[in-house]
């Protein structure tokens, strides 16, 4: 299943159509259909929907349309539509010219001052008399089908790279962490060392001194002391744990589909792993790998955020 992003662009445009108050005459006048659809990124689905006011019927259609192809994401479909004119006057119907004279006399019975028509004033009315119907212009819920298709292609390739990203990440962190592993028993090992120096010289001091007990207490003391260190800066366990986060997140890669807000829970708690690593640090070496990690986790962050 893909992995689709939350950025993503298309639109489409119809053929011009008569409208449906000139349909049967030799010169009509024609209208088209622009849609445009844009996301980006949010937590929720966001839609917002903008349509002439002769279209407003169609908002809930259009919505439900989106809503079932979409989950996240910021998405503002844009509908225009664009009328022309003949370079001929189309003829005007009787029925119309009926009604509009009939409209006329009964206006002019309640209002005895008000004036007669105009040849323009009727031309205009008679073309605006019927608003645009989606019979009588291109299929509206197929364009719109058309372009949220494109506009899927569209996230879908921009999901596909986001994933190439984010697998190149996951092999950098695996090779990070397995430069991390050998060096804490490494560092134990030197510390170990210091200590027992450090115990010789107690050892020694002892044989100079009256007190019997001193070197026991120092070779005590420097075994605690030892302990305490190699357990603080044990991070196997993070290191463990990190290795469990990148194979989850491998795996909802592979599998595709609404995994963005699961991968971000993820991205979260592979950053705790790369702090604690980092604040368990005894060598500039662990240090430096810690803030390597911490930078490719937040890349990581940046980028499943735009996935859906």
């Amino acid at each position: 299943m893909a992995v689709y992003s939350m950025t993503g662009y298309a639109s489409a445009q119809s053929a011009a159509v008569p409208t449906p108050t000139q349909a049967n005459l030799a010169t009509p006048n024609q209208q088209s259909l622009g849609l445009e659809v844009r996301s980006v990124n949010s937590r929720f689905l966001d839609l917002v929907v903008r349509l002439p006011e002769d279209l407003r019927q169609h908002e809930s259609a259009l919505r439900e349309l989106l809503t079932r192809r979409l989950k996240r994401g910021k998405v503002e479909l844009r509908v225009s539509l664009e009328r022309g004119t003949s370079s001929r006057l189309p003829e005007p119907s009787s029925a119309g010219l009926a009604r509009l004279l009939d409209m006329q006399a009964r206006v002019q019975d309640a209002l005895p001052s008000a004036r007669s028509l105009s040849v323009a004033e009727v031309f205009e009315l008679l073309g605006n008399q019927e608003p645009a119907q989606a019979q009588g212009i291109a299929d509206l819920n197929d364009l719109a089908s058309r372009v949220i298709d494109d506009l899927m292609d569209a996230r879908a390739k921009e999901g596909e790279r986001l994933v190439h990203m984010l697998l190149g990440h996951l092999a950098q962190l695996r090779a990070l962490a397995t430069q991390a592993a050998p060096l804490v028993p490494r560092l134990v090992e030197q510390q170990r060392a210091r200590f027992l120096e450090r115990w010789r010289e107690a050892m020694a001091l002892g044989s100079q001194t009256a007190g019997a007990n001193a070197p026991e207490a120092a070779h005590d003391r420097a075994l605690t002391e030892a302990t305490a260190f190699a357990i603080r800066i044990d991070v196997a366990e993070e290191l463990t744990r990190l290795g469990s986060h990148l194979d989850e997140v491998e795996r909802l890669l592979d599998k595709g589909g609404e995994v963005g807000k699961r991968l971000d829970f993820m991205i979260q708690e592979m950053q705790r792993e790369a702090n604690t690593l980092g604040s368990k640090s005894a060598m500039i070496e662990l240090t430096r790998i810690s803030v390597d990690m911490k930078v490719l986790i937040e890349q990581m962050r940046e980028q499943v955020q735009n996935l859906e």
